[in-house]
Protein backbone atom coordinates (compact mmCIF):
# COMPACT_ATOMS: atom_id res chain seq x y z
CA UNK A 1 0.00 0.00 0.00
CA UNK A 2 1.42 3.36 -1.06
CA UNK A 3 1.48 6.08 1.57
CA UNK A 4 -0.06 9.31 0.33
CA UNK A 5 2.31 12.27 0.47
CA UNK A 6 0.72 15.25 2.17
CA UNK A 7 1.37 18.80 1.04
CA UNK A 8 4.08 20.75 2.89
CA UNK A 9 4.12 24.54 2.90
CA UNK A 10 7.11 26.33 1.38
CA UNK A 11 7.97 27.96 4.71
CA UNK A 12 8.31 24.51 6.31
CA UNK A 13 10.12 22.96 3.35
CA UNK A 14 12.87 25.57 3.56
CA UNK A 15 13.52 24.57 7.18
CA UNK A 16 13.63 20.80 6.49
CA UNK A 17 16.59 18.51 5.94
CA UNK A 18 17.21 17.10 2.47
CA UNK A 19 16.57 13.46 1.68
CA UNK A 20 12.81 12.95 1.65
CA UNK A 21 9.99 12.92 -0.86
CA UNK A 22 7.67 15.95 -0.63
CA UNK A 23 4.61 17.52 -2.22
CA UNK A 24 4.38 21.29 -2.67
CA UNK A 25 1.64 23.39 -4.24
CA UNK A 26 1.74 27.04 -5.21
CA UNK A 27 2.02 29.72 -7.88
CA UNK A 28 4.89 30.12 -10.29
CA UNK A 29 6.94 33.27 -9.72
CA UNK A 30 9.47 32.69 -12.49
CA UNK A 31 10.67 29.98 -14.87
CA UNK A 32 14.08 29.88 -16.50
CA UNK A 33 16.52 27.25 -17.72
CA UNK A 34 18.61 25.84 -20.52
CA UNK A 35 18.28 22.98 -22.97
CA UNK A 36 18.59 20.34 -20.26
CA UNK A 37 17.04 21.76 -17.08
CA UNK A 38 14.24 24.14 -16.12
CA UNK A 39 14.21 26.05 -12.84
CA UNK A 40 10.84 27.09 -11.41
CA UNK A 41 10.51 29.47 -8.45
CA UNK A 42 7.36 28.47 -6.57
CA UNK A 43 5.59 30.38 -3.80
CA UNK A 44 2.47 29.49 -1.81
CA UNK A 45 2.11 32.65 0.29
CA UNK A 46 3.44 31.13 3.52
CA UNK A 47 6.73 33.04 3.27
CA UNK A 48 8.43 35.75 1.25
CA UNK A 49 10.91 33.11 0.04
CA UNK A 50 10.39 30.79 -2.93
CA UNK A 51 11.27 27.10 -3.22
CA UNK A 52 13.24 26.23 -6.32
CA UNK A 53 11.92 23.35 -8.43
CA UNK A 54 14.43 21.63 -10.71
CA UNK A 55 12.84 19.90 -13.73
CA UNK A 56 14.78 17.67 -16.11
CA UNK A 57 13.83 18.30 -19.70
CA UNK A 58 12.87 15.00 -21.32
CA UNK A 59 10.08 13.37 -23.26
CA UNK A 60 7.82 13.27 -20.18
CA UNK A 61 8.19 16.97 -19.30
CA UNK A 62 8.36 18.30 -22.86
CA UNK A 63 4.58 18.69 -23.12
CA UNK A 64 3.91 20.19 -19.70
CA UNK A 65 6.76 22.72 -19.33
CA UNK A 66 5.45 25.20 -21.95
CA UNK A 67 2.17 25.35 -20.01
CA UNK A 68 3.99 26.37 -16.82
CA UNK A 69 4.21 30.16 -17.03
CA UNK A 70 4.48 32.97 -14.50
CA UNK A 71 1.28 33.00 -12.45
CA UNK A 72 0.30 29.37 -13.16
CA UNK A 73 -0.77 27.24 -10.20
CA UNK A 74 0.93 23.83 -9.95
CA UNK A 75 1.61 20.94 -7.63
CA UNK A 76 5.01 19.23 -7.59
CA UNK A 77 6.01 15.90 -6.11
CA UNK A 78 9.71 15.25 -5.85
CA UNK A 79 12.75 14.73 -3.71
CA UNK A 80 13.95 17.46 -1.37
CA UNK A 81 17.68 17.74 -2.08
CA UNK A 82 20.53 20.01 -1.09
CA UNK A 83 20.71 23.02 -3.36
CA UNK A 84 23.82 23.56 -5.42
CA UNK A 85 22.96 27.19 -6.04
CA UNK A 86 23.14 30.10 -3.64
CA UNK A 87 20.18 31.61 -1.89
CA UNK A 88 18.58 28.45 -0.54
CA UNK A 89 19.71 25.37 1.35
CA UNK A 90 17.29 22.95 -0.31
CA UNK A 91 15.38 22.58 -3.56
CA UNK A 92 13.02 20.03 -5.06
CA UNK A 93 14.00 17.66 -7.86
CA UNK A 94 10.66 17.21 -9.59
CA UNK A 95 9.28 13.73 -10.33
CA UNK A 96 5.69 14.65 -11.12
CA UNK A 97 4.02 17.98 -11.93
CA UNK A 98 0.31 18.67 -11.95
CA UNK A 99 -1.12 21.92 -13.35
CA UNK A 100 -4.13 23.21 -11.41
CA UNK A 101 -4.58 26.46 -13.28
CA UNK A 102 -2.81 27.78 -16.36
CA UNK A 103 -2.01 31.49 -16.77
CA UNK A 104 -1.98 33.29 -20.11
CA UNK A 105 1.37 35.16 -20.09
CA UNK A 106 0.08 37.76 -22.56
CA UNK A 107 -2.87 38.76 -20.35
CA UNK A 108 -1.46 38.20 -16.85
CA UNK A 109 -1.40 41.66 -15.18
CA UNK A 110 1.64 40.90 -12.99
CA UNK A 111 4.70 40.77 -15.17
CA UNK A 112 8.21 40.06 -13.95
CA UNK A 113 9.29 43.67 -14.47
CA UNK A 114 8.75 46.12 -11.62
CA UNK A 115 5.33 47.76 -11.66
CA UNK A 116 4.26 50.90 -9.82
CA UNK A 117 2.07 50.89 -6.73
CA UNK A 118 -0.36 53.10 -8.65
CA UNK A 119 -0.77 50.40 -11.30
CA UNK A 120 -1.09 47.64 -8.71
CA UNK A 121 -3.98 49.50 -7.04
CA UNK A 122 -5.87 49.12 -10.33
CA UNK A 123 -5.47 45.32 -10.06
CA UNK A 124 -5.95 45.00 -6.31
CA UNK A 125 -7.54 41.58 -6.85
CA UNK A 126 -4.18 40.29 -8.10
CA UNK A 127 -1.61 42.30 -6.15
CA UNK A 128 -1.58 39.96 -3.10
CA UNK A 129 0.40 37.56 -5.35
CA UNK A 130 3.33 39.96 -5.54
CA UNK A 131 6.21 39.64 -3.08
CA UNK A 132 5.57 43.10 -1.66
CA UNK A 133 1.89 42.68 -0.95
CA UNK A 134 2.34 39.14 0.27
CA UNK A 135 4.76 40.55 2.85
CA UNK A 136 2.41 43.41 3.77
CA UNK A 137 -0.62 41.15 4.20
CA UNK A 138 1.29 38.62 6.31
CA UNK A 139 2.46 41.49 8.51
CA UNK A 140 -1.12 42.77 8.74
CA UNK A 141 -2.27 39.35 9.92
CA UNK A 142 0.55 39.01 12.44
CA UNK A 143 -0.10 42.49 13.85
CA UNK A 144 -3.80 41.72 14.30
CA UNK A 145 -2.86 38.64 16.30
CA UNK A 146 -0.31 40.59 18.34
CA UNK A 147 -2.94 43.20 19.28
CA UNK A 148 -5.36 40.59 20.60
CA UNK A 149 -2.54 38.77 22.36
CA UNK A 150 -1.33 41.95 24.10
CA UNK A 151 -4.71 42.88 25.53
CA UNK A 152 -5.65 39.30 26.39
CA UNK A 153 -2.52 38.92 28.50
CA UNK A 154 -3.36 42.15 30.33
CA UNK A 155 -6.87 40.93 31.17
CA UNK A 156 -8.76 43.34 28.88
CA UNK A 157 -12.22 42.34 27.64
CA UNK A 158 -12.67 42.37 23.84
CA UNK A 159 -15.87 44.34 23.27
CA UNK A 160 -17.76 44.30 19.98
CA UNK A 161 -19.16 47.78 19.40
CA UNK A 162 -21.77 48.48 16.70
CA UNK A 163 -20.93 49.38 13.14
CA UNK A 164 -24.34 50.98 12.64
CA UNK A 165 -24.99 53.85 15.03
CA UNK A 166 -27.17 56.89 15.61
CA UNK A 167 -24.38 58.87 17.33
CA UNK A 168 -21.45 60.83 15.90
CA UNK A 169 -18.52 60.30 18.24
CA UNK A 170 -16.33 63.01 16.75
CA UNK A 171 -19.15 65.48 16.07
CA UNK A 172 -17.76 66.24 12.62
CA UNK A 173 -20.72 64.90 10.67
CA UNK A 174 -18.55 63.04 8.17
CA UNK A 175 -20.57 59.84 8.31
CA UNK A 176 -21.93 57.40 5.74
CA UNK A 177 -25.69 57.20 6.06
CA UNK A 178 -27.37 53.80 6.34
CA UNK A 179 -30.91 53.65 4.96
CA UNK A 180 -33.42 51.33 3.31
CA UNK A 181 -35.63 54.21 2.13
CA UNK A 182 -36.39 54.34 -1.59
CA UNK A 183 -34.06 57.09 -2.76
CA UNK A 184 -36.30 57.73 -5.77
CA UNK A 185 -39.31 58.32 -3.55
CA UNK A 186 -38.11 59.40 -0.10
CA UNK A 187 -41.01 59.84 2.37
CA UNK A 188 -41.14 63.35 3.87
CA UNK A 189 -42.43 64.67 7.21
CA UNK A 190 -44.47 67.85 7.72
CA UNK A 191 -41.28 69.95 7.52
CA UNK A 192 -40.43 68.47 4.14
CA UNK A 193 -37.48 66.54 5.57
CA UNK A 194 -36.84 62.81 5.10
CA UNK A 195 -39.16 60.86 7.42
CA UNK A 196 -36.73 58.49 9.12
CA UNK A 197 -39.52 57.01 11.24
CA UNK A 198 -40.31 54.97 8.13
CA UNK A 199 -36.69 53.82 7.77
CA UNK A 200 -35.47 50.39 8.89
CA UNK A 201 -34.30 51.53 12.33
CA UNK A 202 -36.94 54.23 12.75
CA UNK A 203 -34.30 56.93 12.99
CA UNK A 204 -31.36 58.35 11.04
CA UNK A 205 -28.39 55.98 11.28
CA UNK A 206 -24.86 55.90 9.92
CA UNK A 207 -21.72 53.77 9.80
CA UNK A 208 -19.61 54.36 12.89
CA UNK A 209 -16.62 56.69 12.94
CA UNK A 210 -15.44 55.20 16.24
CA UNK A 211 -16.40 52.61 18.84
CA UNK A 212 -15.15 54.85 21.65
CA UNK A 213 -18.44 56.02 23.19
CA UNK A 214 -19.79 52.49 23.39
CA UNK A 215 -16.36 51.37 24.59
CA UNK A 216 -16.63 53.75 27.52
CA UNK A 217 -19.86 52.00 28.51
CA UNK A 218 -17.92 48.74 28.61
CA UNK A 219 -15.07 50.23 30.63
CA UNK A 220 -17.45 51.57 33.28
CA UNK A 221 -18.78 48.07 33.80
CA UNK A 222 -15.92 45.69 32.95
CA UNK A 223 -12.94 47.81 33.97
CA UNK A 224 -10.69 47.50 30.92
CA UNK A 225 -11.91 46.81 27.41
CA UNK A 226 -10.70 47.19 23.85
CA UNK A 227 -12.38 47.28 20.47
CA UNK A 228 -10.80 46.29 17.18
CA UNK A 229 -12.84 46.68 14.04
CA UNK A 230 -13.65 48.71 10.94
CA UNK A 231 -14.63 52.37 11.12
CA UNK A 232 -15.79 54.74 8.41
CA UNK A 233 -15.27 58.42 7.55
CA UNK A 234 -17.06 60.15 4.67
CA UNK A 235 -14.18 62.58 4.34
CA UNK A 236 -13.38 63.66 0.79
CA UNK A 237 -9.65 63.28 1.29
CA UNK A 238 -7.25 61.85 -1.25
CA UNK A 239 -4.05 62.05 0.80
CA UNK A 240 -1.68 59.09 1.29
CA UNK A 241 -2.77 58.97 4.96
CA UNK A 242 -6.57 58.75 4.72
CA UNK A 243 -9.09 56.02 3.93
CA UNK A 244 -12.88 56.02 3.98
CA UNK A 245 -12.88 52.54 5.57
CA UNK A 246 -10.14 51.64 8.03
CA UNK A 247 -9.60 49.62 11.19
CA UNK A 248 -9.22 51.03 14.69
CA UNK A 249 -7.97 49.64 17.99
CA UNK A 250 -9.61 51.51 20.87
CA UNK A 251 -8.91 50.55 24.49
CA UNK A 252 -10.91 52.21 27.29
CA UNK A 253 -9.83 51.84 30.91
CA UNK A 254 -11.64 52.70 34.13
CA UNK A 255 -9.50 54.39 36.82
CA UNK A 256 -6.75 55.40 34.36
CA UNK A 257 -5.65 59.02 34.38
CA UNK A 258 -3.79 60.70 31.52
CA UNK A 259 -0.39 59.45 32.74
CA UNK A 260 -1.64 55.85 32.94
CA UNK A 261 -3.05 56.31 29.45
CA UNK A 262 0.29 57.50 28.07
CA UNK A 263 2.14 54.66 29.80
CA UNK A 264 -0.19 52.08 28.24
CA UNK A 265 0.00 53.65 24.77
CA UNK A 266 3.81 53.66 24.83
CA UNK A 267 4.06 50.10 26.09
CA UNK A 268 1.43 48.92 23.61
CA UNK A 269 3.08 50.37 20.52
CA UNK A 270 6.54 49.21 21.59
CA UNK A 271 5.21 45.69 22.17
CA UNK A 272 3.69 45.57 18.68
CA UNK A 273 6.89 46.75 17.01
CA UNK A 274 8.94 44.28 19.06
CA UNK A 275 6.56 41.47 18.05
CA UNK A 276 6.98 42.36 14.38
CA UNK A 277 10.78 42.35 14.65
CA UNK A 278 10.79 39.03 16.50
CA UNK A 279 8.21 37.16 14.43
CA UNK A 280 8.12 38.73 10.96
CA UNK A 281 11.80 39.26 10.27
CA UNK A 282 11.90 37.83 6.73
CA UNK A 283 9.09 40.07 5.50
CA UNK A 284 10.48 43.16 7.22
CA UNK A 285 13.96 42.41 5.89
CA UNK A 286 12.55 42.16 2.36
CA UNK A 287 10.77 45.52 2.68
CA UNK A 288 13.89 47.06 4.24
CA UNK A 289 16.12 45.82 1.41
CA UNK A 290 13.67 46.61 -1.38
CA UNK A 291 12.15 49.95 -0.42
CA UNK A 292 13.54 51.57 2.71
CA UNK A 293 16.96 50.62 4.05
CA UNK A 294 16.33 52.53 7.28
CA UNK A 295 13.17 50.57 8.16
CA UNK A 296 14.69 48.07 10.59
CA UNK A 297 16.83 50.76 12.21
CA UNK A 298 13.70 52.90 12.70
CA UNK A 299 11.71 50.03 14.19
CA UNK A 300 14.50 49.09 16.58
CA UNK A 301 14.86 52.75 17.52
CA UNK A 302 11.23 52.90 18.69
CA UNK A 303 11.57 49.77 20.82
CA UNK A 304 14.76 50.94 22.50
CA UNK A 305 13.94 54.56 23.32
CA UNK A 306 11.83 56.38 25.87
CA UNK A 307 9.19 58.57 24.24
CA UNK A 308 9.36 62.33 24.86
CA UNK A 309 6.36 63.75 26.70
CA UNK A 310 5.72 67.32 25.61
CA UNK A 311 2.94 69.80 26.26
CA UNK A 312 1.26 71.30 23.20
CA UNK A 313 2.20 74.81 24.33
CA UNK A 314 5.88 73.86 24.52
CA UNK A 315 5.63 72.18 21.14
CA UNK A 316 4.26 75.38 19.59
CA UNK A 317 7.19 77.32 21.03
CA UNK A 318 9.68 74.84 19.52
CA UNK A 319 8.01 75.17 16.11
CA UNK A 320 7.99 78.97 16.30
CA UNK A 321 11.67 78.94 17.19
CA UNK A 322 12.33 76.71 14.16
CA UNK A 323 10.54 79.25 11.94
CA UNK A 324 12.58 82.08 13.48
CA UNK A 325 15.71 80.13 12.60
CA UNK A 326 14.70 79.81 8.96
CA UNK A 327 12.68 76.57 8.82
CA UNK A 328 9.72 76.84 6.45
CA UNK A 329 6.38 75.12 7.00
CA UNK A 330 3.55 75.05 4.50
CA UNK A 331 0.95 75.59 7.24
CA UNK A 332 1.05 78.39 9.85
CA UNK A 333 1.94 77.71 13.48
CA UNK A 334 0.14 79.47 16.31
CA UNK A 335 -1.31 78.53 19.67
CA UNK A 336 -4.82 77.19 19.14
CA UNK A 337 -4.22 75.71 15.69
CA UNK A 338 -4.25 71.98 15.08
CA UNK A 339 -0.82 70.67 14.17
CA UNK A 340 -0.32 69.33 10.66
CA UNK A 341 1.74 66.26 9.78
CA UNK A 342 4.71 68.44 8.82
CA UNK A 343 4.74 70.01 12.29
CA UNK A 344 4.44 66.67 14.04
CA UNK A 345 7.22 65.13 11.97
CA UNK A 346 9.52 68.10 12.61
CA UNK A 347 9.19 67.56 16.37
CA UNK A 348 9.81 63.82 16.04
CA UNK A 349 12.39 63.59 13.27
CA UNK A 350 14.36 66.82 13.49
CA UNK A 351 14.03 68.31 16.96
CA UNK A 352 13.93 65.27 19.29
CA UNK A 353 14.91 62.38 17.02
CA UNK A 354 12.50 60.06 18.80
CA UNK A 355 8.72 59.51 19.24
CA UNK A 356 6.83 62.26 21.05
CA UNK A 357 3.65 62.16 23.13
CA UNK A 358 2.05 65.60 22.82
CA UNK A 359 -0.36 66.53 25.61
CA UNK A 360 -2.67 69.28 26.92
CA UNK A 361 -4.17 70.53 23.66
CA UNK A 362 -6.48 73.56 23.40
CA UNK A 363 -10.01 72.37 24.14
CA UNK A 364 -11.41 74.16 21.08
CA UNK A 365 -9.63 71.80 18.66
CA UNK A 366 -10.48 68.60 20.54
CA UNK A 367 -13.61 66.50 21.06
CA UNK A 368 -16.32 67.25 23.62
CA UNK A 369 -15.60 64.19 25.79
CA UNK A 370 -12.02 65.10 26.77
CA UNK A 371 -11.35 66.06 30.39
CA UNK A 372 -10.82 69.77 30.89
CA UNK A 373 -7.77 71.05 32.75
CA UNK A 374 -8.06 73.59 35.54
CA UNK A 375 -6.87 76.40 33.25
CA UNK A 376 -10.19 76.26 31.38
CA UNK A 377 -8.35 76.40 28.04
CA UNK A 378 -6.82 72.95 27.57
CA UNK A 379 -7.85 69.33 27.84
CA UNK A 380 -6.03 66.18 28.89
CA UNK A 381 -5.53 64.95 25.36
CA UNK A 382 -2.55 63.03 24.08
CA UNK A 383 -1.26 62.25 20.60
CA UNK A 384 1.59 59.83 19.98
CA UNK A 385 3.73 61.11 17.11
CA UNK A 386 5.99 58.81 15.10
CA UNK A 387 8.72 59.33 12.50
CA UNK A 388 7.51 59.35 8.87
CA UNK A 389 3.89 59.08 10.07
CA UNK A 390 3.05 61.93 12.39
CA UNK A 391 0.11 61.10 14.64
CA UNK A 392 -0.30 57.35 15.10
CA UNK A 393 -2.32 57.30 18.37
CA UNK A 394 -4.85 59.83 19.65
CA UNK A 395 -6.46 59.67 23.08
CA UNK A 396 -7.35 61.43 26.28
CA UNK A 397 -8.53 61.20 29.81
CA UNK A 398 -12.31 61.39 29.49
CA UNK A 399 -14.43 64.03 31.22
CA UNK A 400 -15.98 62.29 34.23
CA UNK A 401 -17.77 65.33 35.69
CA UNK A 402 -21.45 65.41 34.68
CA UNK A 403 -21.79 69.18 34.85
CA UNK A 404 -18.68 69.87 32.78
CA UNK A 405 -19.63 67.29 30.16
CA UNK A 406 -23.16 68.67 29.80
CA UNK A 407 -21.85 72.24 29.61
CA UNK A 408 -19.40 71.27 26.87
CA UNK A 409 -22.13 69.51 24.86
CA UNK A 410 -24.31 72.63 25.12
CA UNK A 411 -21.38 74.92 24.31
CA UNK A 412 -20.81 73.03 21.05
CA UNK A 413 -24.57 73.06 20.34
CA UNK A 414 -24.59 69.28 20.04
CA UNK A 415 -27.90 67.41 20.13
CA UNK A 416 -28.50 65.87 23.54
CA UNK A 417 -31.20 63.57 22.19
CA UNK A 418 -28.83 60.91 20.91
CA UNK A 419 -26.31 61.26 23.74
CA UNK A 420 -28.39 60.74 26.89
CA UNK A 421 -27.30 57.11 27.11
CA UNK A 422 -23.66 58.24 27.08
CA UNK A 423 -24.24 61.00 29.65
CA UNK A 424 -25.86 58.41 31.93
CA UNK A 425 -22.39 56.98 32.64
CA UNK A 426 -21.65 60.29 34.41
CA UNK A 427 -25.00 60.34 36.20
CA UNK A 428 -24.80 56.88 37.68
CA UNK A 429 -21.49 55.90 39.27
CA UNK A 430 -19.13 58.07 37.24
CA UNK A 431 -15.46 57.15 37.48
CA UNK A 432 -12.16 58.49 36.17
CA UNK A 433 -11.34 56.76 32.90
CA UNK A 434 -9.17 57.15 29.81
CA UNK A 435 -8.63 55.66 26.40
CA UNK A 436 -7.04 56.04 23.00
CA UNK A 437 -7.37 55.02 19.39
CA UNK A 438 -4.70 53.51 17.18
CA UNK A 439 -5.37 53.49 13.46
CA UNK A 440 -4.39 49.98 12.37
CA UNK A 441 -3.33 51.11 8.90
CA UNK A 442 -1.22 53.93 10.37
CA UNK A 443 0.57 51.28 12.46
CA UNK A 444 1.11 49.18 9.34
CA UNK A 445 2.55 52.14 7.45
CA UNK A 446 5.19 52.39 10.15
CA UNK A 447 5.83 48.64 10.41
CA UNK A 448 6.12 48.10 6.65
CA UNK A 449 7.70 51.37 5.55
CA UNK A 450 5.01 51.77 2.87
CA UNK A 451 4.37 55.36 1.80
CA UNK A 452 0.65 55.20 0.99
CA UNK A 453 -2.09 53.95 3.29
CA UNK A 454 -3.86 52.39 0.29
CA UNK A 455 -1.04 49.86 0.14
CA UNK A 456 -1.48 48.36 3.62
CA UNK A 457 -5.13 47.32 3.31
CA UNK A 458 -6.29 44.62 0.86
CA UNK A 459 -9.08 46.60 -0.79
CA UNK A 460 -8.81 50.36 -0.15
CA UNK A 461 -11.95 52.48 0.03
CA UNK A 462 -11.29 56.07 -1.01
CA UNK A 463 -13.32 58.80 -2.76
CA UNK A 464 -14.63 57.48 -6.12
CA UNK A 465 -13.13 54.04 -5.44
CA UNK A 466 -15.13 51.08 -4.11
CA UNK A 467 -13.96 48.26 -6.36
CA UNK A 468 -14.47 44.59 -5.44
Amino acid sequence: MTTEIRRTKVKDLLAMQAGCEVLVKGWVRTKRGNREIAFIALNDGSTIKNIQIVVDKNAETEAILPRITTGACIGVTGELVESLGSGQAVEIHAKNIEIFGECDPMRYPLQKKDTSFEYLRTVAHMRPRTNTFGAVLRLRSQMAYAIHDYFHKKGFVYLHTPLITASDCEGAGQMFQVTTLDLNNVPKNKKGEPDYSKDFFGKQTSLTVSGQLEGELGATALGEIYTFGPTFRAENSNTPRHLAEFWMIEPEMAFYDIKDNMDLAEDFIKSLVRYALDNCRDDIQFLNDRYDNTLIERLEGVVNTEFVRLKYTDGIEILKEAIANGHKFEYPVDWGTDLQSEHERYLVEEHFGKPVILTDYPKDIKAFYMKQNDDGKTVRAMDVLFPKIGEIIGGSEREADLGKLEARVDELKMSRRGLEWYIDTRRFGSCPHSGFGLGFERLLLFITGMQNIRDVIPFPRTPKNAEY
